[in-house]
């Protein structure tokens, strides 16, 4: 479908006075200041094709926010490239400008004491969005995001969920191809989570935007995104699906296994839980954790052991009624990351 953001050896250095300690502190500042030269993004390159829906990751301080502020063109990279659809943001901000839409959980663009509608109108002047083209998209956003129970509220009285729906819409009202999400959740109870990341699905499936997402909350991530980016310490440490990340870290896969009636373990003499076992006539081990007189927990690293050799296996040593395969929590992945 071709690059919507392209991004290619991205450095961020921040330049912060170094404050001197000691009699006549100050006076000495004045005529001898020293500096601290701090790397916040070192040397990120990735591309995000349109129509993509990307999870940017990382602990606090990683160079998530400072790298999405170069992407939209509000701070200048100490070196590198950024392309948004072939245009350079730094060179032509107001054009692109135009195919950017940006929410920042902790900050609102809206007028605090004006009614949401009110805030709607300037930013729609602004980006000069024509009335009629402006009347259409608030009535298809206030449809899909349920903005008009609070369409006449000042901002400052609303609920975190009113206001992160209602900044949302304000990001859409001219229409931007892409749209970049800094911790659009956060604070908010779980039934506001699940009515942002069900429109943010149909954003993306059925019209086609193109997203890039940063947050802490992982279900955000495991719902949401078809790739994932993992930056730690300004550089970015894994690029690719979920799916591969998982495999990467090699954390285990658990398995439960239920059988029909009684079964009998391998012997093995002094045998204790758990009880490592080699795979018969395949490469690969396996650990039984847990076992009673129905059931069988089994933990494996899929990149050792396939799942369909170890059911082989274990199906011989009773009849199995019910098998229920449970991967690695998506959170301990990303601590193992970290």
């Amino acid at each position: 479908m071709g690059a919507m953001i392209e991004v290619c050896g991205l450095h961020k250095q921040f330049r912060t006075p170094v404050v001197k300690e000691g009699r006549f502190a100050g006076i000495r500042t004045l005529f001898t200041r020293e500096y601290r030269l701090k790397e916040a993004v070192k040397d990120i390159s990735f591309t995000i094709q349109k129509g993509d829906f990307v999870g940017y990751i990382g602990p606090n301080g990683a160079g998530k926010s400072t790298t999405i502020k170069m992407l939209t063109g509000i701070l200048h990279p100490s070196a590198g490239e950024v392309k948004i659809n072939g245009v350079d943001p730094h060179k032509h901000r107001r054009r692109v400008a135009q195919k950017l839409g940006v929410v920042f959980g902790q900050r609102s663009q809206l007028w605090w004491d004006l009614p949401v509608k009110d805030s709607y109108d300037i930013l729609a002047h602004m980006y000069r969005v024509a009335p009629a083209e402006k009347e259409r998209r608030l009535a298809e956003l206030g449809e899909l995001l349920d903005l008009k129970e609070f369409w006449e509220t000042p901002v400052r009285k609303l609920s975190l969920g009113q206001r992160m729906r209602a900044d949302i819409a304000a990001s859409l009202l001219h229409d931007p191809d892409v749209l970049f999400l800094d911790e659009p959740t956060i604070g908010l109870d779980v039934t506001a989570k699940r009515s942002i990341r069900e429109f943010l699905k149909t954003l993306n499936g059925e019209f086609g935007k193109t997203i890039l997402l940063t947050t802490h909350d992982m279900d955000d991530i495991e719902q949401l995104c078809r790739r994932v980016m993992v930056i730690n310490h300004g550089e970015l440490s894994y690029e690719g699906t979920i799916e591969h990340l998982r495999d990467k870290i090699g954390l285990p896969t658990v398995i439960r296994i239920v059988f029909r009636g009684s079964y009998r373990l391998p012997a093995q003499e002094g045998a204790r839980m758990p009880l490592q076992l080699r795979l018969d006539g395949a490469e690969g081990e396996f650990r039984i954790i847990e076992a009673s007189s129905s059931e069988v927990l089994i933990e494996a690293n899929r990149q050792q052991a396939k799942a369909m050799d170890i059911l082989r296996m274990v199906g011989g040593w009773g009849e199995i009624a019910d098998i229920h395969m449970e991967e690695p929590d998506f959170e301990d992945i990303i601590h193992r990351v970290y």
